[in-house]
């Protein structure tokens, strides 16, 4: 069987991801820059976000309706008619404020089923490709990586030799590049798509959606374990380690941080790619955990020496780069193909929902209890909500494939 297919859908991810994270940083910046407020910026950020979780946990039905790739290519699409009209308005004079909230509103509601769909994608392309779901779940937990990585600092210079609204048009180009690449490189065959009666209303799939993902103990004891651990990785990257960053050094040195934990879960992604059919499923991701998760916080609560910190941010990123790989295998088989679109989204939702309050929990840990005492309390936290999953016998269910 031919690899097309999985290059194609790794392309259009990685394409679309990268406009994400220049859009990301570009707009933020541009209300920054033209308004001078910092609440202002910060009302931006959640604009887009809030929508985004939450039309990305309600866009299922329709993934499962209409299919995944025609969601995707029509959410890319839009994307970048909306995206589009913010530099238009800048340089005609119109953008205002006002004007712009409901604009990323728009946009956080695009982006969350244009990701969800690709996502969804996955395991039909993984089929029609004859490749193992621990492979393609692993190449797209590198592209995740990368994107993060590296199209955060080509996003930041690009901003920085252009300015934010010229570079807001790249991202326009990156959405309508990606919906360009699924219309035409991929081709799903009809029967790798969800068949749902035509005559079902919203309503009735998505609360089967929702039915299916709570009787399943494996589903919702990884979502409960990825929302708990995203909200404190979310108050280390925005909080904790920026104030510990101000006392001891520059931006710059907080840019290393950030940049050698991600780098190195990009090699440990990609031997995850490599090796994951191969790997025990259970073993490591209890192993990996153990690795990435207290140390990371604990070396910093001890005010370690430098070389002491970048040499566990080695460690750290590259056992972490094991997970994305193994958890995702784990969910989509999970899903039988006719709610892969409607759980899929749902399970993605609920993971990032306590996203947007990482920020305050940290600020909250550091005004009440201090730096180092708030680095201590998530690594503990950190340590307790991934090992406890391992006391619910049906997890174990997820050392072997279910199907």
């Amino acid at each position: 069987m031919t690899r097309h297919p999985v290059f194609v859908l790794a392309l259009a991810d990685i394409i679309s991801l990268l406009g994400s994270r220049l859009s990301m940083i570009a707009i933020p910046w541009l209300v920054l820059t033209t308004t001078g407020d910092p609440m202002r910026t910060g009302i931006i950020g959640f604009a887009e976000m809030l929508p985004y979780i939450l039309a990305k946990g309600l866009g299922g039905p329709l993934i499962d309706r209409v299919g995944a790739r025609v969601v995707a290519m029509t959410a890319d699409m839009g994307s970048t008619i909306v995206v589009t009209l913010v530099p238009l308005l800048h340089f005609s004079g119109a953008l205002s404020f006002e004007i712009l909230v409901p604009i990323v509103v728009v946009l956080g509601v695009l982006r969350g089923p244009a990701d969800a769909a690709k996502q969804a994608m996955v395991p039909a392309v993984a089929t029609l490709a004859g490749v193992k779901l621990e492979r393609i779940t692993g190449l797209m937990g590198i592209i995740d990586r990368l994107a993060g990585t590296a199209g955060a600092a080509a996003a930041g210079a690009l901003v920085a030799v252009f300015g934010a609204a010229p570079a807001i048009i790249l991202t326009a180009g990156a959405y309508c590049l990606a919906a360009l690449i699924i219309a035409f490189g991929l081709r799903l065959h009809p029967v790798q798509r969800a068949e749902v009666a035509g005559d079902q209303r919203y309503r009735v799939q998505f609360n089967e959606g929702w039915r299916f993902f709570r009787r399943d103990p494996v589903l919702v004891s990884i979502v409960a374990m990825v929302a708990a651990t995203n909200l404190i990785d979310q108050a280390y990257a925005a909080v904790l380690v920026p104030v510990w960053v101000k006392s001891v050094g520059n931006a710059a040195l907080l840019g290393a941080v950030l940049a050698v934990f991600s780098g190195a879960a990009v090699i440990g992604s990609a031997f995850a790619a490599w090796l994951g059919p191969r790997l025990p499923r259970l073993l490591v991701y209890t192993v990996a955990f153990l690795v990435c998760g207290a140390p990371r916080f604990l070396l910093f609560a001890v005010d370690a020496p430098l070389p002491a910190i970048f040499f566990m941010l080695l460690v750290t990123g590259f056992a972490s780069g094991f997970l994305n790989p193994i958890i995702a295998a784990v969910i989509f088989e999970r899903i039988p193909a006719p709610f892969v679109g409607r759980v899929s989204s749902l399970v993605g939702a609920l993971t990032w929902g306590l996203i947007p309050f990482g920020g305050l929990v940290g600020g909250g840990l550091i005004t009440t209890i201090g730096l180092s005492a708030a680095f201590a309390i998530c690594g503990a936290f950190y340590f307790v909500v991934t090992m406890l999953p391992l006391a619910v016998p049906a997890f174990r269910a997820m050392a072997a494939p279910s199907r």
